[in-house]
């Protein structure tokens, strides 16, 4: 085959397993989706492509190439992206999970482009299962001593809410560690007026499942939305 058909191959294989990773951080609604790593893993595969296949026509007597060189400079270039979605709140680190989906992706890229189109298959595979799988068996094991949870909450202002929404969670067993408070922009119409909404981050620590407590919270009334800020990932 040609080399044009067989690098425009590995490069299509590396597109479509990299949009596969894309789409689940996209349905996630993680910081980065579906075009930025499947970008990632088409141009990893470009440039594995390039490397492989580039240079022949300046191969000669004293020319050799390296195309492992190459690979080492993808993986040193994915780590400033990656790099570039990690955030560190106090001890919570946010955005670690999807930079090591960014370097899997280029990974992937890098297989496909190299002609290893099964073993880029078999590993998007792999991350389909440690994606899917492996949260729902975490939620199995027991929660250490000093787990965190961050909630993210959204409720009226001028009710006094917060209180009480500090005395709901202190009462099923967890311990307030840290609150942030910012004033939304959006307003409730309402027949007697405009309402103003407030948001808030509250980190807590503690052994027992957050679910419960978000459900708790979920029936105060004035509590406008409530759920756990999963963008903030301890691992």
């Amino acid at each position: 085959m040609d080399r044009n058909l067989d690098a425009t191959l590995y490069i299509l294989v590396a597109l479509a397993l990299c949009a596969v990773v894309g789409l689940e951080r996209q349905w996630r609604q993680k910081s980065a989706g579906l075009r930025t790593h499947t970008l990632v893993g088409v141009g990893a595969a470009l440039i594995m492509v390039v490397s492989k296949y580039g240079f022949f026509d300046v191969i000669g007597k004293d020319i050799t190439l390296d195309p492992s060189r190459v690979a080492a400079q993808i993986v040193s270039g994915i780590g400033f992206i990656g790099g570039g979605l990690i955030f560190v709140r106090r001890d919570l680190v946010r955005g670690l999970t999807t930079a090591a989906t960014i370097w899997l992706a280029a990974a992937v890229g890098m297989a496909a482009g190299a002609g290893l189109l099964l073993v880029a298959t078999v590993v998007t595979g792999f991350y389909l299962v440690i994606a899917l799988a492996f949260p729902p068996l975490l939620r199995l094991l027991p929660r250490p001593r000093f787990a965190t949870s961050v909630l993210r909450l959204t409720y009226e202002d001028g009710r006094g809410l917060l209180r009480t929404i500090v005395q709901v969670c202190t009462s099923q067993g967890h311990h307030v560690v840290d609150l942030e408070l910012a004033r939304t922009a959006k307003n409730r119409t309402r027949a007697d007026g405009d309402l103003r909404l407030v948001g808030v981050l509250i980190e807590l620590e503690g052994p027992r499942d957050a679910g419960q407590l978000v459900q708790s919270l979920a029936g105060l009334e004035g509590v406008v939305e409530v759920g756990l800020a999963e963008g903030y990932e301890a691992d």
